[in-house]
């Protein structure tokens, strides 16, 4: 393929992964129910927070990882658009530059502090994946990185926009580090799949790092144990209802994660298929909980 040829349509969709923009468009989500401000009376501010964090935002981390991944890429998943060729050239770091203007224009629109957040969101993802930082060579700060940035960053992104810039209110902020903290464990699944690539190229991932059952075993407390703190705000709020969802979703991830810890890189994925919706359904019942607090 020419240097001079464009990707195809296809291909850049491909690149930007639309399956991974759903967490921190959940989490917004979840900000604007726990602002309790009325949706309709806003619904211009909430889609456009759902297009910030989910097709800008994500998608742009998507690029400019796949852009700085290609070497690994080229072991673990050679088919993938950037190492295939179906993004030529230096393609793959022109989406991301063109993605991260998009992104900062749609967050200057809704305000100021939304337009903060999405700074602060597009420089974790450049240093997540980009040099001199490379976040992502490490797997705790990487992932800290991505799980705050996910999930917790978006949540508070979406109360401030519905209250107009105003600072979210104390449960909203602990519940959006608690589920943050949590998302840590979450991006360590996405971990397995490419232990061999990431031992080659130097990539301290925690499975590399601790190997596969300690990283699994690790993976899984750190998801469960912010769960059990959530539970107790909720109880301490006066939220018993939202406090036996939580209770509930986290009982039926409980088996899984045993089975997912018996088997990490076979189950990795499945584990994502299954066990984190009900980790993200329990963000949601939280934040129906917060609304009026």
């Amino acid at each position: 393929m020419s240097r001079h040829s464009y990707p195809a349509p296809s291909a850049v969709l491909e690149l930007l992964k639309p399956v991974t923009w759903f967490p921190p468009m959940w989490a917004f989500a979840c900000g604007v129910v726990s602002s309790g401000v009325p949706i309709l009376a806003h619904w211009q501010v909430v889609v456009l927070g759902i297009v910030l964090a989910g097709p800008l935002v994500c998608a742009m981390s998507q690029a400019i990882n796949d852009w700085h991944d290609r070497e690994v890429d080229a072991i673990n998943e050679p088919n993938r658009p950037i190492p295939s060729g179906r993004i030529p050239g230096r393609w793959g770091l022109y989406i991301a530059m063109i993605w991260t203007a998009l992104s900062l224009c749609v967050a200057y629109a809704l305000g100021t502090w939304v337009c903060i957040a999405g700074i602060v969101g597009l420089t974790l993802a450049w240093a997540y994946s980009a040099p001199p930082f490379r976040l992502k060579r490490n797997g705790w700060w990487g992932n800290a990185a991505c799980g705050f940035s996910y999930e917790g960053l978006a949540w508070v992104t979406g109360t401030a926009a519905m209250l107009g810039g105003a600072r979210p209110g104390t449960p909203v902020l602990l519940l959006a580090l608690l589920y943050s903290i949590g998302a840590h464990g979450i991006m360590t699944l996405n971990d397995f799949k490419s232990i061999r690539g990431d031992q080659q190229t130097g990539i301290d991932s925690l499975p590399v790092l601790l190997g596969a059952g300690r990283a699994a075993c690790v993976a899984a407390a750190v998801m469960a144990l912010p769960q059990v703190a959530v539970i107790a705000l909720l109880l301490h709020w006066g939220h018993p209802l939202q406090a036996a969802i939580v209770v509930a979703l986290l009982a039926a991830q409980l088996p899984m994660m045993v089975r997912f810890m018996a088997a990490p890189v076979e189950r990795a994925l499945w584990y994502s298929g299954f066990g984190v919706p009900l980790y993200v359904s329990g963000m949601m019942a939280s934040a129906f909980a917060v609304r009026a607090m």
